[in-house]
């Protein structure tokens, strides 16, 4: 079980930051996930938050959230009445999903976020939705085989060679790349046009993007590159 890491600021009067940590954070949602996947997130990024009925999978490992944060629609009497009450955040409003309202009311250098691909599709599309409507945070959907994240406007990352690459634009963006099996120089890429799946890692790779438009997915064992990439930690 985690112990509360006194790092964490727990703001209960504004919802702008309601967890404020200089650690990295493992996110937590309902969605179905591999449990000895969080508990590797969790050694990377210990500040657990969980989005709603995410907080019943918490409860069910022993692991003890700093926050709890949705509109509670899926959060089991039963967990609940095993949470510190002070630690649950209920936001009413309906135009945002409980992804979101986590996305909006937390600040971590990173967020690795687990139970939000798995399960329905709409949730998965509405979760890459929201990495682009987030870009302030460097946030990281992790799934059974894949990650996801927003590529910055300048990122750099050395991978093996061989490693699937693979760029999906979430609007009209342009940029350039090495590094890449298939360069993306001189495309207009776009969800109805042109997409950029299942390229492949030359060398090391480095792209630029005009707009923070383009979602960048890798197979899952790269997370600390990935980390490394988006937090340089020295």
């Amino acid at each position: 079980m985690l112990p509360f890491v006194s790092s964490v600021v727990i703001n209960t009067r504004t919802m702008a930051r309601i967890v404020h940590t200089p650690l990295f954070m493992t996110l937590l949602g309902g969605a179905p996930t591999h449990f000895s996947h969080v508990n590797q997130s969790l050694m990377k990024a210990p500040i657990l938050v969980c989005a709603d009925g995410g907080a019943d999978l918490a409860v069910e490992q022993g692991w003890k959230p700093e926050a709890v944060i949705g509109d509670m629609d899926s959060l089991s009497v039963a967990a609940r009445a095993k949470l510190d009450p002070s630690r649950v955040h209920h936001i009413v409003e309906q135009d945002s999903t409980d992804f979101e309202k986590c996305l909006r009311s937390v600040s971590a250098p990173a967020i690795l976020a687990h139970g939000f691909t798995g399960g329905r599709l709409d949730h998965q599309l509405a979760a890459c939705t929201a990495l682009v409507r987030h870009p302030e945070h460097h946030c990281i959907l992790m799934g059974e085989e894949d990650m996801c994240f927003l590529a910055p406007t300048e990122f750099e990352i050395d991978l093996p060679a061989g490693t699937r690459f693979s760029l999906y634009p979430m609007g009209e963006v342009s940029g350039c790349s090495t590094g890449l099996k298939y360069p993306i120089d001189g495309l207009i890429m776009s969800p109805s046009t042109r997409g950029g799946t299942s390229n492949e890692v030359t060398g090391p790779v480095r792209i630029s993007v005009e707009a923070r438009l383009m979602l960048v997915l890798l197979p899952v064992e790269h997370v600390d590159a990935v980390l490394q990439a988006l937090v340089p930690q020295g």
